[in-house]
């Protein structure tokens, strides 16, 4: 009993010390400002991150999501050369390309705004460091086995949902035509959309929430969550309900390690996991 009563102690301050921990910093940290000088003035700096945030979701939303892909290279190919804008127009345009150019297009259009502009807001506006803002490289890796639990425990998941009609109505985002090879246009798109989940993670883990963490405390998980939830409207309805805890979960995990790189490497894993199945299911159905 003894024995038992002393493990289920340490069991318990683990727990304290793993949660608590960031938990009771990040408190400390908003006591701190909310009772000095800043703290009591009216705080530009949240102002301007959930106006970018509205601004960038806004942007994203009728400018890439809807599909602009033809205007914009069309704009672009007039400020070339004749021979290269005719060169750009052809290939984009061309049958095998048009569905690589579109993804694309969305992808470039979610790395400019979850990248671009936050950081150059940071850098220009806000005079501070872009690690202040989860781009730290240092102590990223440090709780990389709880990631690896929360990959372990998604699979299952993922594999159940693969069976399910609108998940391969959905995913992969790139559709394979017969008998066409995964290099080059699968494979550049599936590295396009892993740098979208960096941008992604940068934006919602790193902007958003760093952004409010002085102001709101533990409470920038849940302003962050509500917009990250919002964006994944329009797929399967499971995966949206998902990204609910995914938020609270990814968020918490960026207080703790205040880096978002392992959230993003989880990010990709899970959703190079999703294209996979999807695929081998497609092949063996």
């Amino acid at each position: 009993m003894l024995k038992r009563d002393s493990g289920l102690n340490r069991v318990t301050q683990w727990l304290a010390e793993f949660f608590g921990e960031p938990l009771e910093r990040v408190a400390d940290e908003q006591r701190a400002f909310l009772g000095s000088d800043e703290g009591r003035r009216a705080d530009r700096e949240v102002m301007v991150v959930l106006v970018a945030a509205a601004v960038v979701l806004t942007l994203q939303y009728y400018w890439f999501v809807s599909g602009q892909s033809h205007r914009v290279i069309s704009g672009i190919a007039r400020l070339l050369p004749a021979s290269l804008g005719e060169s750009l127009t052809s290939a984009s345009q061309s049958p095998e390309n048009a569905q690589l150019v579109a993804h694309a297009y969305w992808a470039l259009g979610m790395i400019g705004g979850y990248v671009l502009i936050p950081a150059l807001l940071i850098k220009v506006v806000f005079r501070r460091k872009l690690s202040d803002y989860g781009a730290k490289l240092s102590g990223a890796t440090s709780c990389w086995w709880a990631y690896v639990l929360m990959y372990l425990g998604i699979l299952p998941f993922v594999i159940l949902a693969s069976y399910r009609e609108s998940f391969l109505h959905t995913y992969p985002f790139y559709r394979l035509a017969a008998n066409e090879p995964l290099w080059p246009r699968f494979l550049i798109w599936e590295l396009l959309y892993a740098l979208q989940f960096v941008s992604l993670e940068f934006f919602f883990r790193g902007f958003l929430l760093h952004g409010t963490r002085r102001r709101f405390g533990v409470y920038a998980i849940f302003v962050m969550m509500v917009p990250y939830c919002m964006i994944h409207f329009g797929k399967p309805m499971p995966e949206t309900f998902g990204a609910i805890g995914a938020g609270v979960i990814l968020g918490f995990m960026s207080l703790k390690t205040r880096s978002i790189w392992m959230g993003a490497t989880l990010h990709i894993a899970v959703a190079w996991t999703m294209d996979a199945a999807a695929l081998l299911r497609c092949q063996g159905g």
